[in-house]
């Protein structure tokens, strides 16, 4: 529920902005203005609160999963979240080719376990809410929408300049 409430902050704070305050309302500058608070709350911490649960309400965590209480897999993941959870809050101070590397990590590890869920649901029937839940739609679809934002950052800010020095 956390990871829910931090995206849906991480889109309407970015979307007031662009809507009332913003001059700048081209394809690139809206791209970075949602990666700005996309990166450090729904990376970042959302990151850390998975970390959490995954390192110290781990048999809760797997129990909700389906799979079982106890398995030592649950400290790995609460690592990788970790580092993510890291990396996306660095991601206020570092930009550019970080938030590219960023992206890219946290995309593969979220396709990743959507691979495992999938399979878990093919081989096993396993329904459980984090295995087949909202948890499954957002391993597969944030990273295509981190991905997307970060080419209309890149792809606008090269259509700009190009505009620019056209004079057109």
């Amino acid at each position: 529920m956390f990871a829910w409430i931090s995206l849906a902050i991480a889109l309407v704070f970015p979307t007031v902005h662009l809507l009332f305050f913003a001059k700048d309302r081209s394809p690139g500058n809206m791209g970075r203005v949602y990666l700005c608070w996309l990166l450090p709350l729904s990376v970042g911490v959302g990151g850390f609160w998975a970390f959490v649960g995954h390192a110290m309400k781990s048999d809760d965590v797997a129990r909700s999963i389906g799979w079982a209480a106890g398995n030592p897999f649950q400290l790995e993941v609460a690592a990788a979240n970790l580092a993510f959870g890291v990396l996306g809050v660095l991601c206020l101070k570092f930009r550019d080719h970080f938030w590219t590397a960023t992206i890219l990590g946290y995309g593969i590890f979220l396709e990743g376990a959507g691979v495992v869920h999938i399979h878990e649901i093919m081989k096993s029937g396993n329904w459980s809410i984090n295995n087949a839940g909202p948890i499954l739609f957002a391993d597969i679809l944030m990273p295509v929408f981190l991905l997307a934002l970060l080419w209309l950052s890149k792809y606008g800010r090269r259509a700009e300049q190009d505009h620019r020095e056209s004079g057109v």
